[in-house]
Parts: structure tokens; sequence; C-alpha cells
């Protein structure tokens, strides 16, 4: 059985790359596509879906945004589990920060040109200062194209969501993006911050082999 991943906003699957899962499946890496100028979230969540076989039995697994994006795949083409690390299962769990820009409609109005390289780099300096044991966040911010990185910021601030009780999740109790307090995690990594997946792998692909024995 094929299990389909999908990383977080920006990144590649250098975060995820020391995960290991149970030798009897196989792993499919699903990139980021370029969104079409004002893409609508359903005609984007289609086309990443379409690189998944549906005649077949799969899981889903994504990681930040990419839990995002595998439980809407999933409406479309159910699977037989979905996991998602260092996500949320409804717009019930946003952090205060994500859902002032949902009130606000701040992502919105950011021009395009916002989204540079340093940009980028501030970001990088922020989040060091708030998440001090994480390795350098920028070897996994593969993804810059200025207008994907400005629609995903907007389409995560506006997710609407009802929660799917057999979706699958596992959260750090340091993550400052998902603040765990927002959530009722299926299993939880002791001292992960938001990149535990790259930080506790060891423990990361324990609790994947007993989800996916």
């Amino acid at each position: 059985m094929k299990i389909y991943i999908v990383s977080g906003l920006g990144a590649d699957f250098k975060v995820l790359e020391r995960l290991k899962f149970p030798e009897k499946y196989e792993i499919v890496f699903i990139d980021w596509l370029i969104p079409e100028q004002n893409e609508e979230f359903s005609s984007y969540v289609s086309r990443m879906a379409s690189k998944i076989n549906g005649n077949e039995s799969f899981c889903l697994l994504g990681y930040s945004f990419g839990g995002i994006m595998v439980q809407e795949i999933n409406k479309i083409k159910p699977a037989e589990k979905v996991v998602i690390l260092g996500s949320i299962k409804s717009d019930k769990e946003k952090s205060k920060l994500i859902r002032a820009g949902e009130i606000t409609k701040i992502p919105k109005f950011l021009p395009v040109t916002f989204f540079n390289d340093k940009t980028t780099r501030v970001y990088g300096v922020v989040r060091k200062m708030f998440d001090t044991q994480n390795p350098k966040v920028l070897q996994y911010f593969r993804v810059k194209d200025p207008y994907y990185l400005k629609w995903s910021i907007e389409k995560i601030s506006e997710w609407k969501f009802d929660e799917n009780p057999n979706v699958i999740q596992v959260l750090g109790d340091r993550d400052i993006v998902f603040p765990i307090k927002n959530s009722k995690p299926d299993f939880i990594v002791k001292g992960g911050t938001h990149l535990f997946p790259a930080t506790k792998y060891n423990e990361v692909s324990k609790i994947l082999g007993d989800i996916f024995e």
C-alpha cells in the first residue's frame, strides 16, 4: 500500500527525510504545485489529488500545511488512514495569530512582492528567536515562489473545516505554530517544536510504526 505524503508550507521533504515507515508501505511524496492566478482552494486540492491513484487503497500523511491539504484531499479521495503531523484537525484549533489573519484579512492585502527572499530570511531569524533548539529553518524552506507563499497563507487563514474523528493527529508539546493547548492530539511528542519530524525523528518514527502496523 502507498502512503502519499505532503510536506509543510514552502517545504520540500528534507524535513521528513529521516522518518522511517514499516517496510510494507511504498512512500510517495506529492510536491507542492504553484497556484494559478486567483485559483480557488477546491481547484488546487483537486489538482494535488490528481497525483493519487484512487483505484487502489492508500494512506495519507501531511505535515503542517500539508496536514490541512491531506484532509481536504481525503474528502474527494478517501484514504484508509489520514495522519497529520504538526497540524490541526479543524479551524477551531487555529492559533491566535492565524485567527487574527482570518479576521483582519491582512494576508489577502499583502502584495505579492512582500514575499521575497529578504522576508524569508527575516522569518528565519524570528523563528530562531522563539524556537532556539530547532536547526536552521531555512534549510527546509525550498518553495519560494512569491505567489505560492501569499496564496497559501491566505488559504490557511481562511480555512474552514469540521473535525474528522478518524484523522490521527501528532503534535509537539512545544509547537508555537499550532499550540497543543488548542487541540486534543492522539499522540504527543515531548519537547517537540514545530520541526519535531526533523528533530525528534526517532520518537516520531516509533509513533508512525504503531499507527501503520
